[in-house]
């Protein structure tokens, strides 16, 4: 084989899978709140071996920025919701904040945009009048410094400020806030700048009361007697995700501006919650945020505007663990801070998000707890399932639940009996899906695990991690060092 071929299949193969031909993308916030972050050259590994190539930061981190310079990353660096109170009264603090958090990095770290805050009109109102302010005198410094054109200003905000949602067509922004959303609109069109907005799919069905469907939230298909219309477009939503892109677009609409594209800022589903969060689960958060990739990386947009991609960033890179509130809040992270994956998750536009055909046995969420154990008993019992796997110290204990062990022993006891008659049912706790459940070195029977789908599992360099009860424990999988060698090798044999 002549070398150029072989070295342009093995770019083709190593291409970034986090965009597509169209420059539709999905980026990745990496948040602040954690009480062991990996060192900054380790968290650009990780994103270096997943091929992510735009991140968020939620400050302007010196060492996440130094690690960051000649990769090409592109990224968004974040003025803090205390710095927006100074700033926002002072030009030469935000021309000094340029200076040294954006220009001093300049051009060796690819920074693309400053998001001014978080939510701020939501979590800190009474700095509402500040805010475009703030906006305008980073934009000013930037223009001083030769950097309006590489540089975009903007600040992301919260759904919340949106008072009516649905229909996406006649939503609207809280008309508390009229004034300042329109100065804000006139800044982002005034400067060629976006909108940020944070999308959570995950707190509108929770705070839906049961209007909306799960699998609405989920980007799974809807029956056709529970399809989601909105009555004055007739627009089909086949997600929530588009339907708050759109109701954002008609709000934008309805202060009489146009050609202000959306960029979703954040978005994620939480992985574990506490007693009084059932829908925050593995299984939830591997179906939404694979759903979620290959949603965004078709390049479409939102029924109002099909022609607009709407790029996204997952929230979030690790767990916050440092975060207040509810167990939720501090699990929404892909990655243990030792560098394994919470859940695989399939980066292919090109794959099903198991990367097979197969059709798997789990246990139902929210099934009675005494009858999944009855299965459970049942399966490695008289169904002979093969339980080994399940058992304290092996690969599939962790998270020690009910539902993750009876979801185990269910699909063992399924892939082996169904072709003599074998159900997926035990006593109707369990449910077929062609969503993979395996997870790390946990895999499930029936499983390709094959390599042919493209896997966020990058290697543990960082150390062991022991998860607590009731979370999911994943072993690593080599992939960086299988990257640059894959490089390495190409480059050798483009000079034979």
């Amino acid at each position: 084989m002549r070398p150029e071929i072989f070295l342009l299949g093995s770019i083709l193969l190593l291409i970034s899978l986090f965009s597509n031909a169209e420059g539709a993308f999905v980026g990745m916030n990496i948040g602040i709140d954690v009480s062991s972050l990996p060192p900054a050259s380790e968290v650009v590994a990780i994103l270096k071996a997943c091929q992510i190539d735009h991140v968020r930061l939620f400050d302007a981190d010196t060492h996440m920025l130094n690690a960051l310079s000649n990769t090409g990353i592109e990224v968004i660096i974040g003025v803090t919701n205390e710095e927006v109170l100074e700033i926002g009264q002072s030009p030469s603090a935000a021309a000094a904040w340029v200076n040294k958090n954006v220009a001093a990095y300049l051009p060796s770290t690819n920074i693309t945009a400053i998001a001014v805050g978080s939510e701020v009109l939501t979590s800190i109102p009474n700095a509402a009048p500040i805010l475009v302010p703030a906006m305008n005198y980073l934009h000013k410094a930037l223009v001083a410094a030769n950097l309006n054109y590489q540089v975009k200003v903007s600040t992301p905000q919260s759904l919340d400020v949106i008072s009516r949602p649905f229909p996406p067509s006649t939503a609207g922004f809280n008309s508390s806030w009229n004034s300042t959303i329109f100065q804000l609109l006139q800044f982002l069109k005034n400067t060629n700048s976006y909108y940020m907005l944070n999308a959570y799919p995950y707190n509108g069905y929770i705070n839906g009361n049961g209007i909306f469907p799960i699998d609405y939230a989920l980007f799974q298909p809807l029956s056709s007697v529970k399809q989601i219309v909105d009555p004055n477009t007739l627009f089909h939503y086949n997600s929530m995700f588009d339907a708050m892109v759109d109701a954002t677009y008609n709000s934008i609409a309805a202060f009489n501006f146009s050609g202000i594209p959306i960029v979703v800022t954040e978005s994620g589903w939480p992985w574990l919650g506490g007693a009084n969060e059932p829908d925050a689960t593995t299984e939830n958060a591997k179906i939404f945020n694979n759903n979620l990739i290959q949603r965004v990386l078709n390049g479409s947009g939102p029924p109002s505007q099909p022609n607009i991609p709407i790029n996204t960033y997952i929230y979030e890179l690790f767990n916050e663990d440092k975060r207040p509130g509810p167990v939720s809040e501090r699990n929404w992270g892909l990655f243990f801070t030792n560098g394994s994956s919470v859940y695989s998750l399939s980066l292919s536009t090109s794959e099903r998000i198991s990367g097979n055909s197969s059709v798997f046995c789990i246990a139902k969420q929210g099934a009675d707890t005494s009858k999944l154990q009855n299965g459970l008993n049942w399966a490695c019992g008289q169904g002979h399932a093969s339980c080994s796997s399940i058992q304290p110290g092996q690969r599939c204990y962790n998270p020690d639940t009910i539902q993750n062990h009876a979801s185990f022993a269910y699909n063992d006891y399924y892939q082996k009996m169904r072709t003599i008659g074998g159900t997926c049912d035990f006593d109707g706790t369990a449910t077929t899906t062609t969503i993979d459940p395996s997870y790390g070195s946990c895999i499930f029977t029936g499983s390709s695990n094959s390599g042919s789908s493209t896997l966020i599992s990058p290697t543990a360099a960082f150390g062991p991690i022991t998860a607590p009860t009731g979370e999911s424990s994943s072993l690593p999988i080599p992939g960086i060092e299988s990257f640059i060698l894959a490089i390495f090798v190409s480059l050798i044999l483009l000079n034979l």
